[in-house]
């Protein structure tokens, strides 16, 4: 989910705790700076479970303010790393047990309350993926080329979204957040999370195929 970055970072498991760093923040690493930034790290039980659904229309506030919340972390990221292949969050990220994530690619805001994948397609992509939440490394990852979402609307409304391409990708990648899941829980049997230094240039644009 991140374009190359010129900081190189040692290879771990996304479950490493990551040192307190005191020096000049120059020599921080990416996910250090993500820690300062307020996003929860791998190995947290707040990213190992499912996240409560809203009750929706009755808790339309507190969906309202989930997602006021997960824009504001979402713009403090993005002040402080450019993403050239968009950006994504689930509010467990932010260490509130709801189900929604908002994803942004380009100039568009996507907002998901209670998504769930009810279809994927058949035909599947491995491509490289990066999180927030274990900031340092990237692996490839299978997703489906195409997923069919339910979600909800804050009045309540049941709708279901078909997502294609970078987005299809995306999309799948916040909801295995709010289902408890992490990237490496996809990664093909045998491979390995890669550090920075290792991914720069070998990743290609999500709508390649």
């Amino acid at each position: 989910m991140t374009p190359d970055n010129p900081i190189p970072a040692q290879r771990r498991s996304p479950h490493q705790e990551i040192p307190a760093h005191h020096g000049s923040p120059r020599h921080t690493t990416p996910a250090q700076r993500m820690i300062a930034l307020g996003i929860v790290q791998a190995g947290s039980p707040a990213l190992q479970k499912r996240a409560r659904p809203f009750v929706l229309p009755h808790e339309a506030a507190a969906a309202r303010e989930t997602i006021r919340r997960v824009r504001a972390a979402m713009d403090r990221v993005a002040r402080a790393h450019q993403f050239a292949k968009g950006m994504g969050m689930a509010a467990p990220q932010i260490g509130i047990d709801r189900a929604v994530t908002v994803i942004r690619t380009g100039n568009q805001e996507l907002v998901l309350l209670n998504p769930r994948v009810v279809d994927r397609s058949g035909d599947c992509d491995t491509l490289f993926e990066g999180c927030l939440s274990f900031f340092d490394v990237r692996g490839e990852v299978v997703r489906a080329a195409r997923v069919t979402v339910e979600h909800r609307r804050l009045d309540g409304v049941v709708e279901t979204s078909r997502f294609d391409g970078g987005l299809a990708r995306h999309v799948q990648h916040e909801i295995d957040h709010l289902e408890g899941r992490l990237y490496t829980d996809r990664m093909p049997a045998g491979t390995d999370v890669i550090p920075l230094s290792e991914y720069q240039g070998t990743g290609r644009p999500w709508g390649d195929r």
